[in-house]
This record gives C-alpha cells, sequence and structure tokens, in this order.
C-alpha cells in the first residue's frame, strides 16, 4: 500500500523490478536508498548477478528458491519494447493484488497490445504506462545510478480503465526517486518523444557514422560541437530499433520536414553566390536559433537566462575540485558547468553559468585568487 505523509504519498513496498539493466536497476538503487525492499528479476542471470551485487536488489529466483511468496504493492516492467506488452500483461495476472507500470520510451503500442493480450484486459485497470525521461547513453547494470531520475520528468500515461488508485501508486514511484511527475495521454506522449528523444537520437547517429571513415588528423581537431552532437550516437542499436519501429508513424512526419530543409539548404550550397543564397542560410540559421532558445534550461528557465564565464583550468589532478570548492567560498551558485579540452594543449576550459547580477562579482572573485576567467 502506499502511504501517505505531510510530504506526499510513497511507496512501501515491496516492489517487483522486472528487468534489471540500466533503468531497472537504476529504479532499484534509488527506491533502496529509501529503504524498500526491491526484489528484481531479468532474464539474464549475469544481469540479475550484477544488479543484486551493486545493491539494486534481492532476485526473485532466490526468494522463491527459499519458499517465500512474495506480494509486491508495485510491479515495474523495465523490459525491452518488443516484450513489455506481454511482460506487463503476465505481471497483472501473476500479481493480483499489484500495480503494473512499465517504463517504455513509446506508449501506445505497447497499451495497444497488452488491452489485446487475452485475460489481461480484465485487469487492466491496475496498469499504468510511464516513462522517466531519464537515461545514458551506456547500458546495463553497471551504468546504473540511484539519482538517475532526480528533477527529471516522469511522464504518467494512465488510459480509460486506469484506477485512480493505481495512478497514485505510479505517482509515488516518480516521486520516490525524486522525478517530476508530467501527465499525458499516450498519443500526446508519442508525439513528443518522437520530436524530443527520437529525431535528436536518428540525427545524432547520422551524423556520426559520417566519422567512419574520416582522416584522423580531421577527427584531431574536434571541439565539444561535435562532441555534443555526437554523444548520444553511443546508444544500444537493439534498444532503438525496437523504439523507432514502435513510433515511426509519429518519427516519420518529422523526418520528413527535415528531409525538406536539408534539400532547402542543399539547393542553397551548390550554388552559394546566387542571389538570395545568403539569405537563406541565414534564414535557416536563424530557425535554429530561434528553436533553441525554446528548450528549457535549469529548472524550466529559458536557456539564456544565466551569463557564462569561462575559466583555465591545468590539466593535472585536483584543479576541478579546487575550481569549484572556490566558487563555494564565493557563496554564488553555478547554474550549470561544461568542460572542455583545448586541443593540443594542458589546459581545459571550464564554462560556468550563474546569475546575470553576480557573474562580474565571480569573475572578480575568481581573478584574486588567482585563475585565469576568458573574456
Amino acid at each position: 500500500m502506499t502511504q501517505r505523509t505531510e510530504q506526499g504519498t510513497h511507496l512501501t513496498g515491496p516492489v517487483l523490478v522486472l528487468g534489471a539493466g540500466l533503468l531497472g536497476a537504476s529504479i532499484g538503487l534509488g527506491l533502496r536508498a529509501r529503504g524498500l525492499d526491491v526484489v528484481l528479476s531479468d532474464s539474464s542471470p549475469s544481469t540479475e548477478a550484477v544488479a543484486r551485487d551493486i545493491g539494486a536488489g534481492r532476485l526473485l529466483a532466490d526468494a522463491r528458491a527459499a519458499g517465500e511468496r512474495v506480494s509486491p504493492e508495485l510491479v515495474v516492467v523495465a523490459t525491452p519494447p518488443d516484450v513489455t506488452a506481454r511482460v506487463a500483461a503476465e505481471a497483472l495476472l501473476a500479481y493480483p493484488d499489484a500495480v503494473v507500470v512499465d517504463i517504455c520510451s513509446v506508449k501506445e503500442a505497447v497499451l495497444r497490445e497488452l488491452l489485446a493480450t487475452p485475460g489481461a484486459a480484465a485487469h487492466a485497470s491496475r496498469y499504468v504506462g510511464t516513462h522517466p525521461m531519464a537515461g545514458r547513453e551506456k547500458s546495463g547494470p553497471v551504468a546504473a545510478r540511484a539519482e538517475l531520475f532526480t528533477g527529471a520528468p516522469w511522464v504518467l500515461c494512465a488510459h480509460a480503465g486506469s484506477a485512480p488508485e493505481a495512478v497514485l501508486r505510479a505517482e509515488s514511484l516518480a516521486v520516490d526517486l525524486g522525478a517530476v511527475p508530467a501527465r499525458m495521454s499516450v498519443e500526446e506522449h508519442d508525439e513528443a518523444v518522437a520530436l524530443i528523444s527520437h529525431l535528436p537520437q536518428v540525427v545524432s547517429s547520422l551524423v556520426a557514422s559520417r566519422l567512419q571513415d574520416s582522416p584522423a588528423h580531421a577527427l584531431s581537431l574536434a571541439g565539444n560541437g561535435l562532441r555534443d552532437v555526437t554523444r548520444i550516437a553511443a546508444s544500444d542499436p537493439r534498444l532503438w530499433v525496437q523504439i523507432l519501429s514502435a513510433n515511426a508513424g509519429r518519427l516519420v512526419e518529422i523526418l520528413y520536414g527535415v528531409r525538406d530543409d536539408l534539400n532547402r539548404l542543399i539547393g542553397t550550397l551548390e550554388d552559394p553566390t546566387a542571389g538570395g543564397a545568403r539569405l537563406d542560410m541565414a534564414q535557416l540559421m536563424s530557425e535554429g536559433n530561434s528553436g533553441q532558445a525554446r528548450v528549457p534550461g535549469k529548472h524550466g528557465t529559458p536557456p539564456n537566462s544565466f551569463a557564462r564565464l569561462t575559466v583555465l583550468v591545468d590539466d593535472v589532478p585536483g584543479q576541478i575540485a579546487k575550481l569549484l570548492t572556490e566558487i563555494g567560498h564565493t557563496g554564488i551558485n553555478v547554474e550549470d558547468f561544461r568542460l572542455e579540452h583545448s586541443p593540443g594543449r594542458e589546459v581545459g576550459l571550464a564554462e560556468l553559468s550563474v546569475l546575470p547580477g553576480r557573474r562580474q562579482e565571480l569573475t572578480e572573485s575568481l581573478t584574486r585568487r588567482g585563475w585565469k576567467v576568458v573574456q
């Protein structure tokens, strides 16, 4: 049963997590940090063993071997998308007192398949589709982090038959892991992630694919721009095949627009000195500026709300810690932090974001302490 307190509604456990990869193990770590009993199960014995060894929970197989009858209040299905609906349907039937949620990154296809599974529709009032908007380009339980979901949106996609208590319990999972619950329909969710998640993944992978046969001397010049664009290209291809297939219809509509923009740019660059060509280039870049300006920054604020300054940091142990410690002494909060390495030099460039009114104060303070602040 969920427990209502002055701070909100929380789970009391036990919680059964089916799938002990990155997200499943991270959920286990986060709930265990709150003192909850977490039971894990995965089709891979080695994955189970690693998740158990890092402290994400105890194993369902061990509990059953000891004769324990596990009766979870919540079952979290953290399996790959192509088996999520089947596993969720089986959990509804196997644990009649539990609310079942999944954390799959596509929602409409999973709901449709679950409701079509024989016997599952009668128990669907205990099912809520969810999606934590958090992850890493790394996979597996070794990459799991208890704080992975802290501050991240966690979308709840209740269907027409979801019981209010089931939705409340799903929301409690998000709250207990430090996430921010948001409610959408499955259609709204899948349209949103096609744009803000699936499109960036595809574009990142396409850009990175151009680097496969690039000469080493060219790649040696790469800076943070290329690294930022291609970071998520390191994601698991097997997982993304399933995600893209399940949401292909919505993604392809967006890609049609990208294709039109690319054709437009190609046409312009084929004759860059033609009348209006430079204006068209500027217009395309300006449209990108406008779109980027709409991406929320920290705490949902506009991304340009903060002032930035760059500090040169020697590439030796302890320098980043020293810089952050000395900033702490000033009492000025760093809203964001990025580190870029300068090619060919034993120095890093630490880019700090602060409230505009504190930029000059921080610059002067760091300069007095011997740091080189780049203007």
